[in-house]
């Protein structure tokens, strides 16, 4: 048999747009000679939809859209992902769908659709529905009540959604034992560090013990605080790859599972994914927001300098205005770098000093600004006029802050958190200049040499304010990936001090974290999504 794997971007709720590109990738699988083309997990709706799921009309959209699909299926078959409402059979209360039906409760289902010659031949709803991160299918959908296999042009196909491949003794299993040819898993599997292979991993062990072929597809995309990266594979009965597509790129990607050969197992570059990720994760939160520009404060240090480097890879120069915003305490060196990095990328570069803005800050408050007080009404200075430029210009602002700085409250709320995206909250510094390094020469040496310093008073450094990254981002990667207590850390050789100054940072500044702009998730513990914890807690470990 001769599959089409479509790897495609969808967007959420952009029905119609989905269908397009669905068709328009059917219509080359049927140029190719592919029997099937398949595609991921909910492409028509986009994943995941969330709350949108009970608009009125949205359910029905879906579902008169695979009708679409299905006429365009002359010819060759089709298996692609959506959502189905089906009658309930008893009568519920918690939520009025009854415009989904003539007036009958229903139930929601996962489900991917298998079409052959224009006719829908099965509906396999998805029986493991995740509830972790934002993924709380649960909520919205119920479970396939049973496990099928379908007859396809001579062979026999198991298809299951993404989490059903994962369940031990589950669907995948049962499927083989029905005699299954072949497995085709539909998935909307995101990306963080060691996500690939864990996910290669997997589809090798499940074809590998349930003695079955594997077809496993998965989108890419950036949506919201997440990015899906592909990466789709096909596997044989002994756990051999026979295909295996490239992350972040979208396509359709053709594999004879007759005659296919094995190929090599692909290895990782986590720097050149992460940068990847980054890229694609702002320039789809960005153009699906249905925004086409962005600007930033460009401080002349790392982490503005690499969000600065990272937009212009996404959207293109053109797109980026990178505004320096100097108080009486920024060196020249800060401007000279800042503007430095503008002509190397090419982007705009605006210059607008906060003094004076700076000064009627003070001149209003009731008490005399000094100390922390002076400090933050900089960054919320500088907050307030890239703002105010963004609301001009109809762009988004993006903020800078890193992991490390997020984790302890480094960072002034209102301030240099104003944002609509924080594209490295969930880099540490040590990520931060590894990153940055693989642009070469694009971002000035001075800059990555630098002793990085937020420049609120004279001759600051961060590393007066809290222990040097050097020993901190390996406390807060113990702490924040492995949950790690204090004990733990202090058993592990950490420096008591720099443990405890870590914790009481880290416990006092939750409020602040559920106040900043949605990040870019590439590790399993990114802040907002992936971890859950109380703003207001007193427990101390």
């Amino acid at each position: 048999m001769r599959v089409g794997i479509g790897q495609i971007n969808s967007s959420i709720g952009a029905i119609e747009a989905n269908a397009d590109a669905i068709i328009e990738r059917i219509g080359e699988a049927r140029a190719a000679g592919c029997d099937l083309v398949v595609f991921p997990e909910m492409a028509v709706p986009g994943y995941a939809p969330l709350d949108l799921i009970w608009r009125p009309g949205f359910v029905d959209a879906c579902e008169a859209t695979v009708d679409r699909i299905r006429a365009s299926s002359g010819g060759i078959g089709v298996l692609v992902g959506s959502i189905i409402a089906k009658p309930r059979q008893e009568a519920i209360n918690r939520f009025d769908l009854s415009s989904l039906s003539d007036g009958a409760q229903v139930d929601l289902f996962n489900v991917a659709v298998l079409i052959d010659d224009a006719n829908v031949l099965a509906r396999a709803a998805k029986m493991h529905l995740p509830c972790y991160d934002v993924y709380d299918e649960k909520r919205y959908l119920e479970p396939s009540p049973g496990i099928e296999v379908t007859a396809f042009r001579g062979l026999t196909l198991g298809i299951n959604v993404c989490e059903d491949l994962w369940v031990s003794e589950g669907p995948t299993e049962l499927q083989a034992s029905l005699g299954a040819d072949w497995i085709v898993n539909l998935s909307a599997s995101p990306f963080y560090v060691g996500k690939p292979a864990i996910r290669r991993r997997l589809v090798s062990r499940r074809a590998r013990e349930n003695g079955v072929g594997i077809v496993y597809v998965n989108r890419i995309g950036g949506q919201d605080d997440v990015v899906y990266d592909g990466g789709s594979m096909v596997a044989d009965a002994e756990g051999r790859f026979l295909f295996q597509a490239p992350h972040f790129g979208e396509g359709l990607y053709v594999v004879d599972l007759d005659h296919a050969p094995p190929v090599p197992e692909s290895i990782d570059d986590d720097v050149a994914q992460i940068r990847a990720a980054l890229t694609l994760g702002i320039r789809d939160y960005v153009r699906k927001s249905g925004f086409s520009s962005v600007l930033l404060g460009l401080s002349g240090g790392i982490d503005s300098a690499l969000v600065c480097t990272l937009a212009a890879e996404a959207l293109g120069p053109e797109a980026v205005t990178a505004v320096y915003l100097p108080s009486r305490f920024s060196s020249d060196a800060s401007g000279e770098d800042a503007r430095a990095l503008a002509e190397r990328l090419g982007v705009e570069y605006l210059e607008i000093s906060i003094d004076e803005v700076h000064r009627a800050l003070r001149g209003a408050l009731p008490e005399k600004a000094e100390g922390l007080v002076d400090e933050n009404l900089q960054p919320r200075a500088r907050g307030a006029l890239l703002m105010a430029i963004a609301n001009a210009r109809g762009a988004l602002v993006l903020c800078p802050g890193n992991k490390a700085e997020i984790a302890l409250g480094y960072n002034t709320l209102y301030g240099d958190t104003v944002g609509a995206l924080a594209p490295i909250s969930d880099l540490y510094k040590s990520d931060v200049y590894r990153l940055a390094r693989s642009f070469g020469d694009r971002i000035p040496a001075r800059i990555l040499d630098k002793p990085p310093s937020a420049e609120l008073r004279p001759d600051q450094r961060d590393d007066d304010d809290m222990p040097p990254y050097a020993m901190l981002d390996p406390i807060l990667r113990e702490l924040i990936e492995r949950n790690a207590s204090r004990a733990q850390l202090i058993d592990r050789g950490f420096d008591e001090a720099a443990v405890d100054e870590a914790l009481r940072r880290y416990y006092t500044s939750e409020y602040k974290r559920q106040q900043l702009p949605p990040g870019i998730k590439v590790t399993p513990k990114a802040f907002g999504i992936g971890r859950r914890v109380p703003i207001t807690h007193s427990y101390r470990d």
